[in-house]
């Protein structure tokens, strides 16, 4: 089954289960963030097809967005704990261990960027939980991090949740002109 499969069975079960659509989407948020499991899980497509359902179905935007933000921004601070912790011991785990190159290129991004790069990050599926690990292996200092961690989680969010909105809104435009 695709991805977009599963994206639809999910939104259709949190259209049924409005109360379950804030953890589904702190779980998902969570997930996509999340060092070497966002290789694994790509949920923005599941973030932004439950944003679709805000208009149509009527479930409330706060909790799914603040249920996405924190989701987010907790697994991209499960990333940096990491990174902190184990330092250089995390070079030997896939796919790091496959991809060497991609270190010092993660420290130059961090060291370059900053906390801009922790939010630029956020955006970019590639270094969007590779950002925070790296953040972590070098010592990204703690509070700075979190600054731009919870700040670029709830745009994050809110974005992906107001574009699955726009889309759906424009789904139902188009389908009535039909």
């Amino acid at each position: 089954m695709a991805i977009e499969e599963y994206a639809k069975q999910v939104a259709e079960f949190v259209r049924e289960h409005e109360i379950w659509a804030a953890p589904i989407m702190f779980a998902l948020a969570f997930g996509e963030s999340l060092a070497f499991i966002s290789l694994l899980i790509p949920a923005w497509s599941f973030l932004v097809a439950i944003g679709a359902l805000i208009g149509p179905s009527g479930i409330n935007f706060w909790p799914i967005w603040i249920g996405g933000a924190l989701g987010a921004a907790s697994g991209d601070w499960l990333s940096y704990w990491i990174g902190f912790k184990l330092e250089k011991a995390v070079y030997k785990v896939w796919p790091l261990s496959k991809h060497p190159e991609l270190i010092p290129k993660g420290e130059n991004f961090v060291k370059k960027w900053g906390m801009l790069g922790i939010f630029i990050g956020r955006f970019s599926g590639p270094l969007r939980a590779s950002v925070p690990l790296v953040a972590g292996i070098f010592r990204m200092p703690y509070w700075k991090f979190q600054a731009a961690n919870f700040s670029s989680a709830f745009v994050w969010a809110a974005v992906l949740l107001l574009l699955g909105d726009i889309i759906g809104k424009i789904v139902d435009w188009l389908w009535g002109r039909i």
